[in-house]
């Protein structure tokens, strides 16, 4: 059995078992009879998290959901309707609400999505490939390792998470049983507190993923994970304030990407620039980022936190890239706003679940590699500011305006990485920080699988990534006096 038969098989089951998959169709296709496009999305999820705090099980909770959402979408309109309850007569009155949409009949139906025997991540459930009492124990082993290695913990706190999202996707073109997808993820964060002299300090890391519990439970990944927050606690022991200025700016390769995805890659989608929102709308094929900076977006990496088979309309992914050497070049598209604009869907229309309508959303986001070696960008800063980690911020999606808040940041003095700082924040405005990148390393890296994207409400799970870049002239606010 192929992985799309085993997927059309399984839901089946979940989604099937009150409705008739035949009656369904035809439902779904009388209701968007005159419509330019829509489908019913079905979703089965199931969700687990367990939390640790100081040596004890804080918190642990188990969820199911199930339901539908029916959409209809003429031109700039759209008409959706949703529920947890499965059955002929909840579909029956979801598809008479989504008749009542306004606007002329189409002639033409939008063309169906492409097929896609792909596959990138595994269809198992993570849930149950592991009992709970072994993911207690290993909450309870992170513990007891964080405080064996260093006398000066004073609070651990560690979560394990995963869920398990069936969908499937019934169009009204023909498409015999429609398109089902299988998504796992899991993640595993630890953070630690460590006090020396009076003084407390946080470090954390999380990692994840679209793969079983496995590959983020084990001895030699949990370990690692407790090393890496116990190192960035200690970094912040150390730290001083940070100075504030206009100063040239290093960001580490990796996870501080998300500047990138924040105060750029919302830009770049299809809704905002089709309605003139964006800063970037009405810039097609013009220059606005320096030379060597690449951006894509890639749906298509195997087994990464942002990744889909297909999206929740049930166009395969892609790798778009939309600037390409410092030219934009395309934006990221859903079926409704590429149609709109002239140009063909890039596999990225998200929703946060049934209940939520699709819209253009990013996935993995990344500025890929250059040439320059790290060592040589640092040493080309006579001051400056190193980057690592970041912890929280704010971004206005229109103008692409942003504060970050670095977790993990040093000071480049002479060419070197010296001292690490506290308190230092990066602003500026994405449009504005893309021409200001004056070096491009060679050593790419995605993030470790622990992003989330907030969009009109809905939050969807994304991945990040770049190498080492050099910006200059970012203003940087600081704590120093």
């Amino acid at each position: 059995m192929s992985a799309a038969t085993d997927a059309l098989a399984i839901t089946d089951r979940l989604f099937f078992r009150d409705l008739d998959p035949a009656r369904a169709a035809r439902i779904t296709a009388e209701a968007l009879a005159g419509a330019e496009d829509g489908e019913l999305f079905l979703e089965y999820r199931e969700s687990e998290s367990l939390s640790l705090d100081d040596g004890r099980i804080r918190a642990a909770g188990f969820d199911t959901a199930r339901g539908f959402g029916l959409r209809a979408v003429r031109g700039e309109g759209a008409a959706y309707a949703h529920a947890s309850e499965f059955g002929e007569a909840a579909l029956r009155r979801a598809a008479d609400a989504v008749r009542a949409l306004p606007g002329r009949q189409a002639d033409v139906a939008a063309a169906p999505p492409r097929a896609t025997n792909a596959r990138l991540y595994d269809a198992a459930n993570p849930l149950s490939g592991m009992e709970f009492a072994a993911k207690a124990a290993v909450l309870m082993a992170i513990d007891a390792h964080a405080r064996a290695l260093d006398p000066r913990v004073r609070q651990v706190s560690a979560t394990i998470s995963g869920e398990w999202q069936a969908v499937r996707i019934l169009r009204p073109d023909g498409r015999s049983g429609g398109v089902a997808d299988l998504r796992p993820l899991v993640r595993l964060n630890v953070s630690v507190v460590l006090e020396a002299d009076g003084r407390r300090e946080t470090g954390s890391f999380g990692t994840g993923g679209r793969f079983g519990y496995e590959r983020v439970l084990n001895e030699a990944s949990w370990q690692a994970a407790v090393a890496e927050a116990l190192r960035q606690a200690r970094v912040n022991l150390d730290s001083r304030p940070a100075p504030a200025g206009e100063m040239e700016v290093v960001l580490a390769p990796g996870w501080p990407g998300i500047l990138l995805h924040e105060a750029i890659g919302h830009g770049l989608e299809g809704d905002f620039n089709r309605k003139g929102a964006s800063a970037f709308a009405g810039l097609m094929g013009q220059r606005i980022a320096a030379p060597g900076v690449t951006v894509v977006d890639d749906g298509t990496i195997p087994d990464r936190r942002g990744s889909l088979t297909v999206d929740d309309e049930g166009t395969p992914t892609s790798r778009t890239v939309m600037i390409e050497d410092g030219i934009l070049v395309g934006f990221i598209q859903d079926r409704q706003n590429a149609r709109l604009m002239g140009v063909q869907p890039t596999g990225n229309g998200r929703r946060e679940s049934f209940a939520h309508i699709p819209m253009p959303r990013m996935t993995n986001t990344v500025m890929t590699g250059g040439e320059a070696p790290p060592d040589d960008i640092v040493r080309s800063v006579k001051r400056g500011l190193y980057a690592v980690n970041f912890g929280g911020g704010q971004v206005d999606i229109t103008s692409g305006k942003f504060v970050f808040s670095a977790s993990e940041a040093y000071l480049i003095e002479d060419g070197r990485i010296t001292a690490p700082v506290k308190g230092a924040t990066l602003i500026g405005s994405g449009a504005d920080a893309l021409t200001k990148v004056s070096m491009v390393g060679n050593d790419f890296a995605m993030d470790p699988g622990i992003g989330t994207c907030g969009k009109d409400g809905q939050g969807v799970p994304v991945g990040v990534g770049q190498p080492t870049i050099r910006l200059s002239g970012l203003t940087v606010g600081g704590t120093a006096v």
